[in-house]
């Protein structure tokens, strides 16, 4: 199926108002004339999200985990103020969220949403003023589809009238459901709100809750600021188990600005247990998830609070380096999972999903740490320190995970930008910008190796390899965000989408994030002047390459 993202690199940022405007109008048409936009036979633009939030995961409230459709200006005041001095808002806690039942089943004479005058005498706007008197930033729930899930009307048709109610009421976050669809594409329809949005020209963080439908996370960087990537949570332990089995295998999806969502937290609600609680609050830090809590905050347990304000796991959450965790081994229901941290650090969660205590060991190599003696140890829930010579283990009782930080040595593929010449090992040539040229959409190719600037490359923390430095900074990038063998290797504006992320791996390969392929010569040639491509992972010397 043809995306539409696929040439949106190709012209300027959508973040231009003329740009969002024109988009807007021309999704309106084809919606209008029941032309879903991934039906035509090309591609149509859509640049990745750029509003500039959510670098790291969003963290907050949403109020219905807890009190489903029983919303009201009272409670999302209550809870902003229990936020505010609590310690959740100095913790990181930003966003106070309404979800669904906040309106009136029918829009007004001029097609607007209209707020319940009894459950918010105030209207959503007098409830964003006393949100951001404390500091705090509102978010609402709308649906995608003609209805809500809870029967209230929904946006589908009425992006731009419903987007600007949003933007004037001072909204700050959108959660957007997939109730009552109409079987319009998922993609076409949340594109469409993301337009609106910006063209109300209001920072307004865009959640997709599509319940992991439709392969959302691969298109969702392009379109939301997170997305959901299963069904809905329940607070029981089994429920979030199985969403942490499907949110741990998309770490690849995952970046600055754009999420995987597992869903809100249980941590204090239902049958979940205080170790339970911690798992939960644990495994989503790892997996860089967004922390939206969904307990009752202003008559919250102490040990509740402790869990969701332990700012050590926030920190692994909120990492700047944007990593989210991956498995690396899992045995018999006894998991490890590592994370890189900025600074070259790496966070472990060894994680028991079985009924019993048992000791859940790996060491540092298996977590991408090595040359050191001694490794310091941090467990993030004790905060008592240790040091190993490389075996990290803990007992951990049923259903419970042991956090920790392991510092020293050097972290591969993390922390640290590291610059050089990138040599194609079969050619003995180096990876070259032809003519020094910064013209964006140029193909690079291997010539002999002189040291010059077009020829010093840097694989950064976020996984991009860099040529050139200041203004004058571009990136290696795979032509259109495509992903098919013999697609050209070039420099462009360096933009944060995954077609510019690169793995450089132990077996000499350098792989494209977003495609799985090798970066390689065209032919195999070793010639000066050959183009670089990608191509099926093969073994050949031509994908072979050294940094350094």
């Amino acid at each position: 199926m043809p995306t539409t993202t696929a040439r949106a690199r190709r012209r300027r940022p959508l973040s231009s108002p003329l740009r969002r405007t024109l988009a807007l109008a021309f999704s309106a048409v084809l919606l209008a004339v029941g032309v879903p936009l991934l039906q035509l036979g090309t591609a149509q633009p859509a640049a990745a999200l750029g509003n500039g939030l959510a670098p790291t995961p969003q963290m907050g409230f949403n109020d219905w985990n807890a009190y489903g459709c029983n919303v009201s200006e009272s409670l999302i005041k209550s809870t902003a103020q229990a936020m505010h001095t609590n310690g959740m808002q100095a913790a990181g806690y930003t966003y106070v969220n309404i979800d669904d039942c906040w309106m009136t089943h029918n829009r007004d004479s001029g097609g607007h949403l209209v707020p319940d005058p009894a459950k918010f005498p105030d209207g959503i706007k007098g409830t964003a003023d006393y949100v951001h008197s404390l500091g705090l930033k509102l978010g609402i729930y709308e649906d995608a589809g003609t209805a809500t899930c809870a029967g209230y009307p929904g946006s589908l048709g009425h992006e731009t009238t419903d987007a600007r109610s949003f933007a004037s009421w001072g909204v700050d976050y959108l959660k957007y459901d997939n109730c009552n669809n109409s079987g319009v594409s998922a993609r076409t329809r949340y594109t469409a709100m993301r337009d609106a949005l910006a063209a109300t020209g209001r920072p307004i963080l865009y959640s997709l809750c599509n319940w992991g439908q439709d392969n959302v996370w691969t298109w969702g960087a392009d379109v939301g600021n997170s997305w959901r990537t299963t069904g809905d949570i329940s607070p029981t332990y089994s429920s979030m188990l199985s969403i942490f089995h499907s949110n741990v295998r998309l770490a690849a999806y995952a970046g600055p600005g754009h999420w995987n969502d597992p869903d809100m937290l249980e941590v204090g609600n239902g049958s979940m247990t205080a170790t339970e609680n911690r798992s939960e609050f644990s495994l989503w830090a790892e997996m860089a998830a967004p922390l939206i809590a969904g307990t009752n905050i202003p008559s919250a347990r102490a040990d509740t609070l402790s869990v969701l304000t332990n700012s050590r796991v926030i920190a692994v959450d909120q990492d700047p380096l944007g990593k989210q965790g991956t498995m690396v081994s899992s045995s018999n229901g006894l998991d490890v999972l590592a994370k890189p941290l900025a600074g070259g650090d790496v966070s472990v969660a060894l994680f028991n999903e079985t009924g019993s205590t048992a000791t859940i060991t790996t060491n540092a190599a298996a977590i991408g740490k090595t040359g050191s003696s001694a490794y310091t140890l941090t467990d993030l829930w004790t905060g008592a320190s240790s040091t190993t010579s490389g075996t990290i283990s803990a007992s951990v009782p049923a259903h419970g995970t042991v956090m920790y930080r392991v510092a020293g040595g050097t972290t591969g593929g993390g922390g640290t930008d590291v610059t050089g010449a990138l040599h194609a090992v079969g050619a003995g040539k180096c990876l070259d910008v032809p003519n020094s040229t910064t013209t964006a959409g140029t193909q690079v190719e291997i010539r002999s190796c002189d040291g010059g600037a077009n020829q010093t490359w840097t694989h950064t923390a976020t996984d991009q390899l860099t040529v050139y430095s200041g203004s004058g900074r571009m990136c290696l990038d795979a032509y259109n965000n495509q992903t098919t063998p013999g697609t050209k290797v070039e420099i462009w504006t360096c933009n944060g989408q995954r077609n510019q992320q690169w793995s450089l791996n132990s077996n000499g390969t350098i792989t494209g994030v977003q495609s799985s392929l090798c970066l390689d010569l065209a032919g195999g040639a070793t010639t000066d002047g050959t183009l670089a491509e990608l191509q099926t992972c093969n073994g050949a010397t031509s994908q072979r390459w050294t940094l350094g």
